[in-house]
């Protein structure tokens, strides 16, 4: 009972367009934490 299920073009390029945008936003939040990071840091010497 097992389909082959292809995606097709679309499907790849919709898969391709969350991956990347899962990156970017992964990378944006870790700039940020680690900006927070830093300043907490310089704050406490």
């Amino acid at each position: 009972m097992q389909k082959n299920i292809e995606m097709g073009p679309a499907g790849s390029l919709t898969i391709a367009i969350l991956i990347i945008a899962v990156v970017f936003l992964m990378r944006s939040f870790y700039k940020r934490f680690m900006g927070v990071d830093r300043s907490d840091d310089a704050n406490d010497k």
